[in-house]
């Protein structure tokens, strides 16, 4: 079974993610659209920790809390980083509930990434760029795979190495 926790214990983990975005807002990034995803290392963590309908909780917790940070509630922006955030989070959990056991975070947050990037890139494509995304569309997948590879590991470190986790996550 699952750690028996609070809400508490969701929206410390929604703390976190709005910090990391937070964090995140603050490094200049080498191309439009293009973000570290930090904010998905609680959420990576809360996949060993939470029951999934938390972690869904979570991923729209973290939504509302980028979007109202950012000042970008009621924007395409928005519309596009929700999107992306719901499809990575299914995805994730999924994968989490499913075959746990024969994957590790870093193929969880991969999966993710692509996810996200595919959702988004559709969104691209319908609603601003037109058959022109094809050219965004390698070099989005490309560091977005690169940067959720690096999300998973350290999150397995993370998960590995912490105290507050142990007997908590489920094996």
């Amino acid at each position: 079974m699952k750690y028996n926790y609070t809400l508490d214990t969701v929206a410390l983990f929604a703390a976190f993610c709005i910090f990391f975005s937070t964090v995140e807002y603050l490094i200049p990034k080498p191309f439009p659209f293009f973000r570290l995803g930090l904010a998905n290392l609680p959420v990576l963590v809360s996949l060993l920790v939470f029951k999934s309908k938390d972690t869904i909780l979570l991923v729209f917790l973290r939504i509302l809390g980028q979007g109202l940070i950012t000042g970008t509630l009621f924007s395409y922006i928005f519309l596009f980083s929700a999107a992306g955030s719901i499809a990575s989070g299914i995805v994730m959990i999924f994968l989490s509930s499913v075959i746990r056991s024969n994957i590790t975070l870093v193929g969880i947050s991969s999966a993710g990434a692509l996810a996200s990037n595919l959702v988004q890139l559709l969104f691209a494509r319908m609603f601003i760029f037109g058959e022109s995304v094809k050219y965004i569309a390698a070099p989005l997948l490309i560091m977005g795979l690169i940067s959720a590879v690096i999300m998973g590991f350290v999150s397995e470190k993370f998960t590995n190495s912490s105290k507050w986790l142990e007997g908590k996550v489920i094996e």
